[in-house]
This record gives C-alpha cells, sequence and structure tokens, in this order.
C-alpha cells in the first residue's frame, strides 16, 4: 500500500482518495481532497495559504528539522515480508512516535517561553512605571494617618448542649 502526500497541504493521501491532475510537461499534481485541487487551480502558494503545513513550517509554527519525517518516505517502498523485520519495524515506530512527541512538547514549550518572558516583561516595566503608586514601609511607619485603623471583632461560637450541661 503506497501512501502519497498531497501537493498542495502535505497531508497524507491514502489510495482510492483525492484527485490526481497530470501536467503536460508529464508532471503528477496528486491532492487530497477538492479543496487543494480548487487551491492549486487558482494558482496559490501553499506557503502564503494559513492552513497548509509549508505555511506553519515557514512561519515556526511546526518543526522543519524533524528527521523522524525521513523514515516515512523509506517506509512507502514495498518490501518482502519477513517476521523478524516486521517485529523490529514496529519497535522503530512505537520509538519514533516516543521521540517525535517529545520534540514536539519541547518546541510548544520553547514557543511558550518566548510569550512567558515577553510578559514578564511587560510586567516588569509596568512596575518601573507605578512604583510612584506603593507607598514604602518607614513612610507608613512614620505617618500612622496612611494605615487602617484596627478593629477588634469578637467571634461569639454557639454552645453545644454537653458545654451548656457542663456549665450548669
Amino acid at each position: 500500500m503506497r501512501l502519497e502526500k498531497c501537493w498542495f497541504c502535505s497531508s497524507t493521501v491514502y489510495p482510492g482518495h483525492g484527485i490526481q491532475f497530470v501536467r503536460n510537461d508529464a508532471k503528477i499534481f496528486r491532492f487530497c481532497r477538492s479543496k487543494c485541487h480548487k487551491n492549486f487551480k487558482m494558482k496559490r502558494n501553499p506557503r502564503k495559504v494559513k492552513w497548509t503545513k509549508a505555511y506553519r513550517r515557514l512561519h515556526g509554527k511546526d518543526m522543519t528539522q524533524d528527521t523522524t519525517f525521513e523514515f516515512e518516505r523509506k517506509r512507502n517502498r514495498p518490501e518482502r515480508y519477513d517476521r523478524n523485520l516486521a517485529e523490529n519495524t514496529l519497535k522503530a515506530i512505537k520509538k519514533i512516535d516516543k521521540v517525535r512527541s517529545d520534540r514536539a512538547a519541547s518546541h510548544i514549550e520553547k514557543r511558550l517561553k518566548v510569550r512567558k518572558d515577553k510578559e514578564r516583561r511587560e510586567a516588569q516595566k509596568e512596575l518601573e512605571q507605578s512604583i510612584h503608586l506603593v507607598k514604602a514601609p518607614q513612610v507608613l511607619r512614620q505617618d500612622q494617618s496612611l494605615t487602617l485603623p484596627k478593629i477588634k471583632v469578637e467571634v461569639s461560637q454557639p454552645k453545644s448542649e454537653k458545654n451548656q450541661a457542663m456549665e450548669e
């Protein structure tokens, strides 16, 4: 079973699905759905259409240097069935999935780190601009009129039946 890649959005095209367009110079274009085919006919650039993988990679939304994607290309060629090879391949696929998910997690974490740094810098700038609004503790100790008056509140608890009997 050969899995092809959509020319426009780079998603997988399974056998019996999608559209194939052959140009006059015998170049073959495969599309996963009519949406990709129509965008191709409108001569749109996949790198400028936001939902494509090309756009996401170009603008740093997806990882570009992930070597595990090369394994997909190698797995497409048909090979004779060998039980040991199949077992090793399944183990490798699990390992590749784990590596890929770890890399994706670190990629997301790296992107979020930039945002956190930016928010921290903005908060620090806001604090520096509004520092005059915060009174120093020494000023509060010297001028008691700036502090709130202390109020004592007594809380009465309802007495249980045992306590009432003991008191009487």
